[in-house]
C-alpha cells in the first residue's frame, strides 16, 4: 500500500476526509488544462517541504508560488549548511537561559530546528553581497528571487550542497525559471542584511531590489496571461468606469457595465483558470489572491476569479485573522466566485501539505 492509497483507505471523515477532497480537486484543476499558484507562509522551508514541493515544481504541478522572504532564503540556507543544524525535540522545556545559551553558540531557532549563525546566514551572505553590489554599481535591479536565482546558477556549487539537490524546492524552481513572488521581502534575514549594506555604504541605492509594489505589478501580467479562457465575471458599473482609461493598454479583454459581478459556469472543457493552494495565510497568502480583485474592480479590467482554492491552517475565523477567514468571506472581497471550489484543511501544514502532493503526485 503506497501513501495515496493509504490515505483513499484511512482518511474518511473531518479534516481527513477535506484532505483527499482538496487533493483529488487539485488533481482535476489540473487534468482540465488549469493552473495552480502554491503559497508559503509561516517555516515551511526549515520544515523541509522541499521533500515533496520540489517533485511538484518539477513535474509542473506547480506554476507559480508566493512565499514569504524567510521561505525564499531558508531553502538555500538548509540546502548549503543543514549539517549544522540542530533539532531541539524538548524545546518547549527551553528556559529564557537556555535560549540565551543557543544564541551564544550563534543558533537560531525555528520551533524544533536551530539555524546556524555562521554556515547559513553568514556564508551565503557574502555571496549575495557580491550580487548586489555587481547590479548596484552597474545601475541594474533585481526582484529577491532573481537574486536567488543568480545565487544558485553563479556562485553556490552542487558539490557543497549538503541535502540532496532534489530535495530544493528553490533548486527545482530555478531549474524551471519558475515565477516566484516575495512580498514583504524585507522581512527577513537577508533582507535585513541587504538594509544593513546600504546604511554601511557598501550598496548604494534600495532600489537595487525591487519592490512588493513591482511585484503585484508583475503578477497582474502572470495572472491575466495564465487565466486566459476561464469564466469571466461582469463588472459592477463604479469598476468599469473606474478602469476604463486604465484597460486600454493592460488587457485586451473588453469593459461592460453590470450590477454585480456574477460568476458563470465553466462549460465543458474550458479551461478553470488558475487554482490558488494556501499553505497558512499571512502576506504570502493574501498578497496574490488579492490580484483579482485589483484587475477587476481597480482596474475595471475583465477578469476570471481564483478557479480552485484550498486552505491549510489552524487558525480560528473568530480572531479576526486573515489565515482564520472561511473561503466564503473572499467571495464578499471579489476573490472567489459562489461556485469556486473551496476546502479548507484545519491542520498542521507541515502534516497535509505533504500528504496532500503525495496524492498528487501520485506516490
Amino acid at each position: 500500500m503506497n501513501v495515496s492509497q493509504f490515505i483513499q483507505h484511512h482518511f474518511r471523515h473531518f479534516n481527513a476526509a477535506a484532505l483527499v477532497d482538496a487533493a483529488d480537486a487539485y488533481v482535476a484543476h489540473l487534468e482540465r488544462g488549469g493552473k495552480m499558484m502554491v503559497t508559503l507562509a509561516g517555516a515551511m522551508s526549515t520544515a523541509e517541504l522541499g521533500l515533496s514541493l520540489a517533485e511538484m515544481i518539477r513535474q509542473g504541478k506547480v506554476a507559480a508560488i508566493t512565499c514569504t522572504g524567510a521561505n525564499l532564503e531558508e531553502d538555500i540556507f538548509n540546502l548549503m549548511a543543514h549539517k549544522h543544524y540542530v533539532r531541539l525535540p524538548h524545546y518547549r522545556d527551553l528556559s529564557p537561559e537556555d535560549e540565551k545559551a543557543l544564541e551564544d553558540r550563534g543558533l537560531n531557532r525555528v520551533t524544533d530546528t536551530c539555524i546556524p549563525e555562521e554556515q547559513a546566514f553568514r556564508a551565503i551572505e557574502k555571496h549575495i553581497l557580491a550580487l548586489w553590489v555587481r547590479a548596484d554599481k552597474a545601475g541594474e535591479r533585481y526582484f529577491p528571487h532573481e537574486f536567488m536565482y543568480q545565487l544558485l546558477r553563479e556562485k553556490l556549487k552542487p558539490k557543497d550542497y549538503q541535502i540532496p539537490a532534489q530535495d530544493s524546492w528553490l533548486l527545482a524552481a530555478c531549474e524551471r525559471d519558475l515565477p516566484i513572488f516575495v512580498p514583504g521581502w524585507e522581512d527577513s534575514t537577508l533582507g535585513n542584511i541587504f538594509v544593513s549594506h546600504v546604511k554601511t555604504g557598501d550598496i548604494k541605492s534600495y532600489t537595487t531590489v525591487k519592490s512588493g509594489l513591482e511585484y503585484m505589478g508583475r503578477l497582474i501580467d502572470w495572472y491575466l496571461e495564465h487565466s486566459q479562457g476561464a469564466p469571466e465575471p461582469s463588472l459592477s458599473g463604479p469598476s468599469a468606469k473606474k478602469g476604463a482609461a486604465a484597460a486600454k493598454g493592460a488587457s485586451a479583454r473588453s469593459l461592460t457595465a453590470g450590477k454585480a459581478p456574477k460568476a458563470k459556469k465553466l462549460a465543458k472543457g474550458q479551461n478553470p483558470g488558475v487554482g490558488f493552494f494556501q499553505i497558512g495565510g499571512g502576506i504570502a497568502g493574501d498578497f496574490p489572491i488579492c490580484v483579482v480583485p485589483l484587475i477587476h474592480q481597480d482596474m475595471g479590467v475583465h477578469c476570471p476569479y481564483w478557479g480552485y482554492f484550498c486552505q491549510i491552517s489552524d487558525s480560528t475565523t473568530s480572531y479576526g485573522s486573515y489565515s482564520g477567514a472561511v473561503p466564503n468571506e473572499k467571495i464578499s472581497w471579489g476573490k472567489l466566485a459562489i461556485d469556486t471550489p473551496k476546502f479548507v484543511i484545519e491542520s498542521d501544514a507541515s502534516i497535509v501539505a505533504p500528504l496532500i502532493f503525495a496524492r498528487v503526485l501520485g506516490w
